[in-house]
């Protein structure tokens, strides 16, 4: 992957069918000095991809050939990427099948120009975060909550001995919760911790992960405080975050 420090020389794909969206959102990552390549449809959307090993993807779910929830399904089989997904409708149900794919973020059209690349800037930042987390000689302990188990260092997640697969947005906002279980995170705190996104506009992202979560790892873990936040519950009889083996 090219390098994302400064975020120079980042190649961006944008897959997108209505031209006017495309060639705006493509004159506008060019402008930050990004290498940027379009696709029309999904089918050539994976070739592109593939090909041109894009550091982040800009995705559409309304596609001709194979709609943009199977382009994110099959690329990040052939190679994880961070994908910002666009969708016309502002429906709950499509953003989890969304990140339920892979993706890490979405945005509703019609959106703002400013708004998508500060996104797409901070999912990039996001990535080399995790890098530099997974670089040797950085690695954390695991933090077992009961039978849940977080391994920091191999970034894995289990729960009564099963692996749950996270995408990485998933694991971050998991961590981020488990660090300081039973502790009330605003969605604010959490979208500036885990999306390093400090604008309430995007709270609704915070909400769909977190139903995301709870459909993976089971409803009992995360409690909603309402008007306020999320706060991890650790199992029965755990003693929360510093229960933690090496």
């Amino acid at each position: 992957m090219a390098t994302t420090t400064g975020q120079s020389h980042v190649k961006a794909l944008i897959v997108e069918d209505e031209p006017a969206i495309a060639s705006a959102v493509a004159q506008r990552l060019a402008a930050e000095g990004w290498v940027v390549q379009v696709a029309d449809e999904g089918l050539s959307a994976v070739e592109v991809a593939r090909r041109f090993e894009p550091d982040i993807v800009v995705l559409d779910v309304m596609l001709p050939g194979i709609d943009g929830l199977e382009v994110c399904r099959r690329i990040q089989v052939d190679r994880p990427v961070p994908v910002l997904m666009l969708t016309a409708r502002d429906d709950e149900t499509d953003m989890l099948i969304g990140l339920g794919v892979g993706a890490d973020d979405y945005m509703t059209k019609p959106f703002s120009q400013r708004e998508l690349v500060a996104r797409c800037k901070a999912l990039l930042r996001r990535v080399e975060r995790l890098r530099e987390q997974s670089a040797p000689g950085s690695a954390e302990p695991p933090i077992v909550l009961g039978d849940l188990r977080i391994d920091r260092a191999q970034r894995r997640v289990t729960r009564g001995g099963d692996e749950i697969h996270l995408t990485p947005t998933e694991f971050e906002l998991l961590l981020t919760l488990a660090a300081e279980a039973r502790t009330v995170h605003t969605r604010e705190r959490l979208l500036e911790q885990v999306w390093d996104w400090a604008d309430a506009s995007g709270t609704r992202t915070v909400d769909s992960h977190v139903k995301a979560l709870r459909r993976k790892l089971g409803s009992d873990l995360i409690r909603t405080v309402h008007g306020v936040g999320y706060a991890l519950e650790p199992p029965a009889g755990n003693p929360g975050p510093a229960d933690q083996d090496g």
